[in-house]
C-alpha cells in the first residue's frame, strides 16, 4: 500500500513570544504543511489563543513551563479552535504509517528512540536544534520558537514518505532574552504596576 505523502511541522518552546509564533504560523502557511505538533512549554494562556486561530490543526502536549493548564485547556475546547491539547508531557502517533513519539524531555526522547520501536521521536525542552539518528529511528529537537535561550527561533518540517525533517531559522524574529528586552519589560510592568494602583475596583 502507498504511504501517503504528508508534511507535518514541528513546534517547540514558545515561552509566551506572540511575535515569533505568528511569524513561524504565517511562514508554516505558505508550506503544504498539513499538521503541526506541538511540543510544549507555553508558558502563558494567551499564547494558546494564538494556536486555537491557526488554520492548520495544532497537537500539542505539554511541558513544564505553560502556566495555567485547565485555562489552556478550556480555550482549546472553544468552539472553532483548531488546537488540541494532550494529557500529558508525551504521546504516541500513528500516521501516514509512521509511528511518532512525541516528548518535551531529552532524556526519554533517547530512551526511546533506543527501543527500535518508533520511526520518528521529536522532543524540546533544552531549546537547542539537533538532528539526528539512532538506528532508523530520526531523533529531533526543532529548536525554539521563543528564541529565549538560544537568541535563534527555529521549527522543523517532517516529511512523512521520506522520515526526515528541515530545521528552518525563522527571520525577524525577536529574543526576549536581552539586557534591553528585560530592562523595556520592567518599565512596561511598572506601567501596569502603576495603571492597578490607580484603578478603583
Amino acid at each position: 500500500m502507498t504511504i501517503i505523502h504528508m508534511k507535518i511541522a514541528i513546534i517547540s518552546d514558545i515561552h509566551d513570544n506572540a511575535h515569533n509564533i505568528v511569524l513561524t504560523l504565517k511562514e508554516i502557511y505558505k508550506t503544504d504543511v498539513k499538521q503541526i505538533y506541538f511540543l510544549g512549554d507555553f508558558v502563558g494562556a494567551g499564547i494558546s489563543r494564538i494556536l486555537l486561530t491557526s488554520t492548520i490543526p495544532i497537537y500539542a502536549i505539554w511541558g513544564n513551563n505553560d502556566g495555567d493548564r485547565s485555562l489552556i485547556t478550556r480555550f482549546s475546547l472553544e468552539e472553532g479552535s483548531n488546537l488540541t491539547v494532550g494529557f500529558d508531557t508525551y504521546d504516541v502517533v500513528e500516521i501516514d504509517k509512521r509511528k511518532i513519539f512525541l516528548t518535551h524531555y531529552p532524556l526519554i526522547a533517547n530512551t526511546i528512540a533506543k527501543s527500535g520501536e518508533f520511526d520518528a521521536v521529536f522532543y524540546g525542552h533544552d531549546h537547542l536544534k539537533s538532528h539526528n539518528r539512532i538506528g532508523d529511528c530520526l531523533v529531533l529537537n526543532p529548536g525554539e520558537v521563543g528564541a529565549y535561550k538560544t537568541g535563534i527561533a527555529s521549527y522543523a518540517i517532517y516529511d512523512t514518505k521520506t522520515n526526515d525533517a528541515k530545521i528552518i531559522e525563522l527571520k525577524n524574529a525577536i529574543t526576549t532574552n536581552t539586557p534591553e528586552a528585560k530592562k523595556k519589560f520592567k518599565e512596561i510592568q511598572f506601567e501596569w504596576n502603576s495603571l492597578k494602583s490607580h484603578k478603583k475596583i
